[in-house]
């Protein structure tokens, strides 16, 4: 079972234009979908369509249109109830792939609110294999939020308690690095690199400097880390060695949600127990899949790109080579 938390949920609103966006001019759309987002959701989802067993929590208003479109994706659901709705995030993307995103703050929380958060993934995580938290924080709770639920979820069940992986950026990640040494983190480039005290926006050599960040921090602070890189793929590093997958050709149709996908692959490959090169190359593949559909869209096995993912042992590669 692997369980997600969606603490800022979103519904995910998608336009695809006929040209390339002209900020301050009046354009056509040519089509436009809305899907229940959040990355917690995201991958419940995946995971879901995979077969695999499956759930979110969320916080949600009752009377909240986005409730309607998250029980439409027909996955098991733990809903907690609170005052806000769930933001909107709007994605633009032009003929060429370009994608354009909007994303609003959220609702605030309040601090009982929170609490009820936290009750109810630490209700929800018995007996799961994985506890998935994912995506920005919501307005009115502490940047130690991730952190403390995942001390409270180990505290709770001790030995049994699941195995965490935290896809988050900015101090929300840096926050559970520092106190919480989760089992799997999965930051792009630049998330790598802001976690560390970096700018990637300087980088020659991205797989060498992505290299260099991720072993300052595995194993000592985090177990693994799996890093998107986008076109150019992504990294494995564990306390066994690295790995580096090559992203297959593909007629980009939006990015969005892509790095989710490519998490809820990595963690379906880890319920099957592979290998960590099979791991990574599941990972690119279902990000892949995610990045040829348009909105927000889960891939399912049978969006799976053709052929084989390359992965190749990345161990030896250093700062200097």
């Amino acid at each position: 079972m692997i369980v997600t938390l969606t603490a800022n949920p979103s519904a995910d609103r998608a336009v695809v234009l006929s040209d390339a966006l002209a900020p301050g001019e009046v354009q056509r759309a040519l089509s436009s979908r809305e899907d229940a987002g959040g990355k917690g959701v995201n991958v419940a989802r995946v995971v879901t369509a995979a077969g695999a067993p499956a759930r979110a929590v969320v916080p949600v208003n009752a009377h909240d249109p986005y409730r309607m479109l998250l029980e439409d994706t027909a996955i098991a659901l733990d809903l907690v109830e609170v005052a806000g709705r769930a933001r909107a995030n709007l994605t633009i993307t032009d003929p060429a792939g370009e994608t354009t995103k909007l994303n609003l703050p959220g609702a605030e929380l309040s601090g009982a609110e929170a609490e009820a958060l936290v009750a109810g993934v630490v209700a929800a995580a018995e007996g799961a294999t994985w506890l998935v938290l994912a995506g920005s924080l919501p307005p009115g709770v502490p940047a130690s939020f991730y952190a403390d639920l995942i001390t409270a979820v180990r505290v709770r069940w001790g030995a049994a308690a699941p195995r965490v992986a935290v896809d988050a950026s900015g101090p929300a990640l840096a926050a559970v690095v520092a106190t919480a040494r989760p089992d799997l983190i999965k930051p792009n480039h630049e998330e790598l690199a802001e976690l560390v005290g970096d700018d990637a926006a300087g980088d020659a050599d991205v797989l060498t400097e992505a290299t260099r960040r991720a072993r300052t921090l595995v194993p000592e602070r985090v177990a693994s880390a799996l890093v998107t890189l986008g076109a150019d793929g992504a990294l494995l590093f564990t306390a066994d060695g690295a790995w580096r997958g090559r992203a297959p050709r593909i007629q980009v149709a939006s990015t969005v949600g892509a790095g989710d996908s490519s998490l809820a692959g990595y963690l379906l490959a880890d319920l099957e127990g592979a290998s960590a090169p099979d791991r990574l190359a599941r990972s690119i593949s279902y990000g892949a899949a995610a990045a040829t559909l348009p909105g927000t869209q889960a891939p399912t096995p049978a969006d799976l790109p053709a052929g084989t993912i390359a992965v190749s042992d990345f161990s030896t590669h250093t700062a200097t080579s």
